[in-house]
């Protein structure tokens, strides 16, 4: 496909995805380009259901998935890493867009209330700021899934949590045959699991990207970080999903660090992480960020690995199922990461004027 045609099709997609996210930039692409908005409004009125070949949709990446695909975010607390905040920049910067932020609780934080409400306060500031098409997070209840006792994945009793009743929807609304929905994790896996029991054919429509876990010299773990909280939870998900795994963690500290600080941008954004920059955990395993830079960086997700889970998950279990190499698997372990790409690109989007509009 000529390089010029491929990108047309690219902006089309992304234009296709905002619309679903927006209805006023139909309203915006019609009165400033009628034509192009004849061709997007048509894809729109079928549903967006159809596909479209010659290249255009394959991942820019490593990975399954990319920039063009939206993602929800789901996770707990928001105060020890970036996971948010590189959401919202690059949903505003050519990035996924994003299409839900469900909060939930965790070991670490577990006060739901103090959780949620830590999340609109970044939210609000970003809206403030000129940051556009940023949902309302909302809250999830739902205690780790139940093993039964029969080991059988589909007898388990579905808590109907929030959360997973939104990725439901969000899957319906936002994904397309060839652009899956991104369920964007930094948390247990509760929510996704629990959404396969309400409605199994989500899988058709999700892909879960999860910064989880931690790597062997061949193989991956589904412990710490976040693997541990709900071991059945993860059993499901890597049986019934396609599942990526982000074990390869860097130095959050790089991102804003104190020297940095005065150069954040002159608005409630950059006052919101200047405030949130001292309490950033110094654990690299606490950078939830590296599955959201996993989707919307395709230089930053190196080493991938075609894995299977090694289970199911016993009773009594700690951790999730492992992740073996295997050629002919349906997941992806990522075992190196580019952290300085990521934060090349954080301050690309901090630092440009396009990236808030007012």
């Amino acid at each position: 496909m000529p390089r010029l045609l491929e990108n047309a099709m690219n902006d089309l997609d992304r234009e296709v995805t905002t619309l679903r996210l927006s209805s006023k930039s139909a309203i915006r692409l019609a009165a400033g380009c009628p034509r192009a908005a004849v061709s997007v409004l048509a894809l729109v009125a079928m549903g967006c259901t159809e596909t479209y070949s010659a290249g255009a949709n394959s991942p820019l990446g490593l990975l399954p998935v990319d920039e063009r695909n939206p993602i929800v975010l789901v996770n707990d607390s928001s105060s020890e890493n970036w996971q948010g905040e590189y959401a919202v920049l690059l949903a505003n910067g050519g990035g996924p867009k994003l299409a839900g932020i469900i909060v939930g609780t965790s070991p670490n934080a577990t006060v739901i209330d103090d959780n949620v409400a830590a999340w609109r306060k970044l939210v609000e500031a970003a809206r403030a700021s000129g940051l556009r098409n940023i949902p309302d997070p909302i809250a999830s209840i739902g205690d780790p899934l139940v093993r039964p006792s029969s080991g059988d994945i589909d007898a388990t009793q579905a808590n109907h949590s929030e959360g997973a009743n939104r990725i439901i929807e969000a899957a319906n609304d936002f994904s397309l045959p060839y652009r899956p929905l991104v369920v964007v994790t930094g948390g247990r896996l509760t929510d996704v699991a629990d959404a396969y029991l309400i409605d199994p054919s989500v899988t058709k429509r999700v892909v879960v990207v999860s910064s989880l876990g931690s790597l062997t010299s061949t193989d991956g773990a589904m412990g710490p970080p976040n693997g541990e909280m709900d071991p059945w939870a993860d059993t499901i998900v890597t049986a019934r999903f396609r599942y990526v795994q982000v074990s390869a963690f860097y130095d959050q500290l790089t991102d804003v660090p104190v020297a940095r600080v005065s150069e954040l941008p002159a608005n409630a954004f950059g006052q919101w992480i200047a405030a949130k920059q001292p309490g950033i955990w110094d654990l690299q395993q606490a950078a939830d960020q590296v599955a959201v830079a996993a989707v919307g960086i395709p230089s930053f997700a190196h080493d991938v690995h075609l894995v299977s889970p090694v289970g199911p998950t016993e009773a009594g279990a700690t951790t999730g199922p492992a992740l073996k190499d295997n050629p002919g698997g349906t997941g992806w372990l990522v075992r190196q990461s580019d952290g300085p790409a990521a934060t090349a690109r954080f301050w690309q989007l901090l630092l440009d004027p396009a990236t808030f509009v007012q």
